[in-house]
């Protein structure tokens, strides 16, 4: 049901956690699964120079918000924003079809956190 990627990355999760003092923070749920993630940003002259996340859900929403911490960290804020969760789901090598909808919020919760950065920015 799964890929070895999605395993992987539901097994040995990366960047899980809090940046305390986040300067971008992006919060997505799925009310239909109950899936929700937290994605928290440090962004320095527009680049994403570290990223967290926190997510309560299904081994695959944890596996997604994982793998976007690890495709943009270090990407400009244009770049980030390229990233769709079709392209995570893909990074991961797919997932299963009944859990594209439910499951993978993660590039809607990065784009949420950089759009608060944003926010915060222009004041």
């Amino acid at each position: 049901m799964y890929t070895d990627k999605v395993m992987d990355h539901f097994q040995n999760p990366r960047n899980v956690g809090e940046i305390e003092n986040a300067n971008g923070v992006g919060e997505v749920g799925n009310a239909v699964c109950g899936d929700i993630m937290k994605i928290y940003l440090q962004v320095e002259d527009n680049r994403i120079v570290d990223v967290k996340f926190k997510t309560f859900g299904c081994g695959a929403a944890i596996a997604t918000s994982s793998m976007v911490t690890e495709m943009v960290k270090g990407k400009t804020l244009e770049e980030a924003l390229e990233i769709t969760n079709q392209a995570v789901a893909e990074a991961l090598d797919g997932l299963p079809p009944q859990k594209m909808h439910c499951s993978n919020l993660a590039a809607d919760a990065l784009h949420k956190a950089i759009q608060d950065y944003r926010s915060k920015l222009a004041g």
